[in-house]
């Protein structure tokens, strides 16, 4: 194949991944339209315009297309499994984790189980979960759980996209029997098992978790906070080892190989090539590191028999290589993300080869990542922090230069004596601490992230054009068209953000989030967005609420449809699965107001915490019209204390594309009925159902008085309660009402436009 071209077998790679995953066809039509461009401008042959057609094409029905489904049938009756362990063995405090690959259908399985008995976990990780082991399972399969709201992580997919399609859950450890199967890989494996018991027993825990993410791959020691306040501002990367940590190995391996003298640089190189997929191994088989790695032995290689690739011929190949052998790579974010920063420092490498000082080029290199990986960022997270690209010109150099390099010297000095470690240690985390210091202070003075939600791929393209028209011209030194191209890119970014506020579709949302209620009003062009309700689950055995809706469900559709500020949120009664994420949604967006009943109690913590958020809280009156952004909600109760929670809850009625509405809270059949005597000619076209269709609530009179066309009942998927129960099922279908339910159609969406609307369920 000739040289220079490879990337254009890369990029029909690229359109069918692109294709599959969005079953959009606009990307195929622009790939063959510039083929043809590039082929009459007699930049390429016939023959590479016909070989890049059939590289496309081979990719196409190469690839697995993401949305393949696993059936919903699956015999869940306990089994014995035979097969072998194909994946490391992931361990939190919380779980163990791995795949295994069963002998008689040849299927791959991810097992799970939820460690109850430390010991337990000790005993049986070390002495017989091993990669590549040999194993008897006794246990029951099942389909793993798929999301159920928009914007929520899809579980199932993602397993799918790894060519997973069931998993066991395993109550207990002795349900696996294991014997070695000795292997290269398994040792391997062995290898990084021993290094990362060997670090967390002898380093302290804050240093073994920085050392087992940058140095071994592996970040379930690391702080879930630390973890998303490197998400907040772009800095995943520095946590995935990729092309900055592997250079460091390189440079480490040259500098006591080739500096000390103890071999010559040839050799050294092919010490090299043999070690750096040794290293990608222990350092758990990421597709950054592979990446990383890949390149290097590449380069390496080529120079020994004499032949010229330019980087992007060798990016490209690599590219190719990887997909090839293990094709459901594609679709891994660290993949994603390692190959587009890398191609875009590689198309940039001329310009930021001219900067005239290392500061420059840092950021310029911090632009350039960070703007290639602007849609993947949005995609994946919904967020943008544009004062990432300043952060990264500190952190990054700080990580290159400091935390990497003395990661590695500790993971060597972990056999020396104690107090070698310990100097090491102590100087470490006196200067670590305080610089992570200083970055959770940028993050509590400076989080101004622009919050985007979904963009579609017709935008995307758009994007990349922009961007690429700029970089060429910072390049040619062009300073009039690279400010005019830039200020485009800025405009553009900021277009995506206020997207919303152009648009006239207005939307209900009543999310699944379980047994609980939360219902998410959107005004056309945002004129106003109000959530009604935001239960959580609870923990045991103390029963306080958890933050698993919140972070699972609530806030990834808030994101996902653009949403940073709330404008009132009404909490219908002091239940969890009422009020229980309510904390979290004032911590994590701008609250202007939470409006509650006059008989809501609120505890002196929750007071504390709104007031120090600056949240206003008002009390809703009995038959008051609350205006809120000229959107009418009336509330119809509670009239007075009935010393019940579930009678306090606040019941609302308000307008919305062309329907009345009204939520009901948990209220029971006696205050239905109040409600429709004190409001003689209430009509309701869609009723939120009281209490999860509980048979307390939705009394035949209390329907055939307000009439509704629609009934929405938030359940959760086989509650212990049994709601909905059948007796309201049956109320509900003697009046013909039409019936919407979390539990079997996940999140329930009406989306309108000034009078007319439409329903839409989750579950088609």
């Amino acid at each position: 194949m000739g040289k220079d071209y490879w990337y254009i077998f890369a990029l029909s790679a690229t359109v069918s991944v692109i294709t599959l995953s969005l079953n959009t066809y606009i990307v195929i039509c622009l790939f063959f339209f510039w083929l043809l461009y590039v082929y009459v401008q007699k930049k390429i042959s016939i023959t590479l315009l016909i070989s890049a057609l059939l590289s496309f094409f081979f990719f196409y029905f190469y690839l697995p297309a993401p949305t393949t489904s696993t059936s919903e049938q699956v015999n869940e009756s306990r089994s014995v499994f035979y097969g072998e362990i194909v994946s490391p063995i992931i361990e939190t405090d919380k779980k163990i984790e791995f795949t295994f690959r069963d002998e008689r259908t040849s299927e791959q399985i991810v097992i799970v189980y939820f460690v109850n008995d430390e010991n337990e976990l000790v005993e049986h990780h070390v002495g017989q979960l091993q990669y590549g082991a040999v194993c008897k399972i006794e246990a029951s399969l099942s389909i793993p759980d798929g999301a159920r709201n928009p914007y929520q992580f899809d579980y199932r997919l993602y397993l799918l996209k790894k060519a997973i399609s069931y998993q066991i859950v395993i109550p207990t450890l002795e349900d696996i029997t294991c014997k070695e199967n000795h292997s290269l890989m398994q040792s391997i494996y062995s290898m990084r098992t021993y290094l990362l018991n060997k670090t967390e027993s002898k380093l302290q825990t804050d240093t073994a978790a920085w050392l087992h993410a940058l140095v071994l791959g592996h970040d379930g020691l690391l702080e879930q906070e630390t973890i998303e306040l490197f998400q907040r501002w772009s800095l995943s990367h520095i946590l995935a080892i990729s092309g900055l940590h592997i250079g460091i190995v390189v440079g480490i391996i040259y500098l006591v190989l080739v500096r000390f003298s103890i071999t010559t640089k040839e050799k050294a190189q092919w010490i090299m090539m043999v070690f750096l997929p040794i290293y990608a191994i222990l350092a758990g088989s990421q597709p950054s590191v592979w990446r990383a790695s890949l390149m290097i032995v590449f380069v390496i290689f080529i120079n020994k028999i004499k032949l010229k690739y330019n980087y992007t011929d060798i990016l490209s190949i690599v590219f190719l290589l990887l997909i090839i052998i293990e094709k459901y790579i594609v679709y891994h974010i660290g993949f994603q993300l390692s190959f587009a920063v890398t191609f875009g420092l590689i198309l940039s490498s001329k310009w930021i080869a001219e900067a005239t000082s290392n500061m420059e080029r840092v950021l310029q290199i911090s632009f350039v990542s960070q703007m290639m990986i602007l849609p993947l960022q949005i995609h994946y997270f919904s967020t943008f922090q544009p004062l990432s690209i300043l952060l990264n010109v500190i952190v990054v150099p700080y990580f290159s230069l400091f935390v990497i390099p003395v990661m590695f010297i500790i993971l060597l000095s972990i056999f020396l004596p104690t107090i070698v470690i310990e100097l090491f240690q102590h100087i470490f985390l006196f200067i670590h601490q305080h610089f992570l210091h200083f970055i959770m202070i940028v993050d509590d003075k400076f989080n101004f992230p622009f919050i985007i939600g979904e963009i579609p791929i017709s935008l995307v393209i758009i994007y990349y054009l922009l961007f690429v028209f700029l970089m060429i011209s910072l390049e040619k030194r062009n300073q009039i068209k690279s400010f005019q191209y830039g200020m485009y890119v800025a405009l553009f970014i900021i277009y995506l953000t206020i997207r919303p506020y152009f648009s006239p579709i207005g939307t209900v949302t009543m999310l699944d989030i379980g047994q609980g209620d939360a219902f998410v009003v959107e005004l056309p062009y945002r004129k106003g967005v109000f959530i009604i309700d935001a239960g959580a689950s609870f923990t045991f055995p103390d029963f306080k609420p958890s933050d698993r809706v919140y972070k699972q469900i609530i806030r990834p559709y808030l994101y996902g449809r653009g949403i940073h500020t709330i404008d009132a949120v009404f909490i219908s009664h002091n239940d969890l699965d009422h009020d229980g994420s309510v904390r979290y949604i004032v911590e994590g967006f701008e609250v202007k107001e939470v409006i509650i009943s006059p008989f809501h109690e609120l505890d002196d913590q929750t007071i504390t915490a709104w007031k120090e958020a600056n949240v206003p809280v008002t009390y809703a009156a009995f038959n008051e019209r609350m205006i809120r952004n000229s959107q009418a909600f009336h509330v119809l109760s509670p009239e007075k204390d009935k010393h019940d929670d579930n009678e306090n809850s606040l019941v609302l009625y308000t307008e919305l594309g062309g329907k009345s509405w009204l939520f009901t809270g948990d209220i029971g059949k006696e205050t239905e009925k109040g409600i429709v005597k004190k409001f003689r000619n209430l009509q309701i076209d869609v009723l939120k159902v009281g209490h999860h269709g509980s048979n307390t609530s939705t009394d035949p009179y209390f329907l055939n008085e307000i009439a509704p066309n629609y009934a929405l009942i938030s359940a959760g998927v086989n509650n212990s309660y049994g709601h909905p129960t059948e007796e309201v099922l049956q109320t509900l279908s003697d009046e013909q009402i039409i019936i919407f339910r979390t539990d079997l159609h996940g999140a329930v969406q009406y989306q309108f436009k000034e009078e007319q609307g439409i329903f839409n369920t989750f579950f088609k």
